[in-house]
């Protein structure tokens, strides 16, 4: 089953549903990714609501294309799992391109089984409005690249593709967990 991610259209910051932009919501203790290039503090992309958890999505964007934000293990980008219990708006860093311009609900609905990338089969979902899928299986524009999990070296999970809602060179970004062992990654293909 597809489940399309639609424009759900603009929302406050901090609204938990998934979404792209706004704050990121974290637990406590939560200390804002930075780059391990060009040591900025990463910009926050998404908020990907699971029911009992959620994934936050992070990506350097302070000089784009030479900090290797597309590779999940680089130290561009970042992801994480978290409870979706006691989570609150995060602190803001002082510098860096931190925030998208805006905040957009993500909005999933079912669509039976057209996989991603089948736009002509989407009916009458206007191809402009999807900014994604939630789970099913991804739709590789390069080769397939499922990462292994940091922790048990396992092929990760996939979660969510998303695709215009920040700068992937044009093309799409891919969310993974390894739910046993808590572990997020991304990447993103142009």
């Amino acid at each position: 089953m597809t489940t399309l991610l639609l424009h759900g259209g603009e929302s406050a910051p901090t609204t938990p549903v998934s979404r792209a932009g706004g704050l990121p919501l974290v637990p406590a203790g939560f200390v804002w990714p930075l780059c391990v290039e060009c040591e900025g503090a990463m910009q926050f992309i998404a908020h990907l609501d699971r029911g009992k958890d959620v994934v936050s999505v992070f990506m350097c964007q302070n000089d784009p294309g030479l900090c290797q934000e597309w590779e999940p293990s680089a130290g561009g980008n970042r992801a994480f799992v978290f409870p979706a219990e006691g989570l609150s708006p995060a602190a803001l860093p002082a510098e860096g391109e931190t925030l998208l311009g805006r905040t957009v609900v993500l909005a999933a609905r079912p669509f039976g089984s057209v996989r991603y990338g089948e736009e002509e089969a989407w009916g009458p979902v206007d191809g402009r409005s999807v900014l994604g899928q939630l789970g099913g299986e991804p739709y590789w524009l390069q080769n397939e690249e499922t990462p292994d999990c940091a922790g048990c070296a396992q092929p990760m999970g996939f979660v969510a593709q998303l695709d215009e809602v920040a700068n992937f060179g044009g093309g799409y970004a891919y969310v993974f967990t390894c739910d046993p062992c808590r572990e997020a990654a991304f990447l993103w293909q142009c």
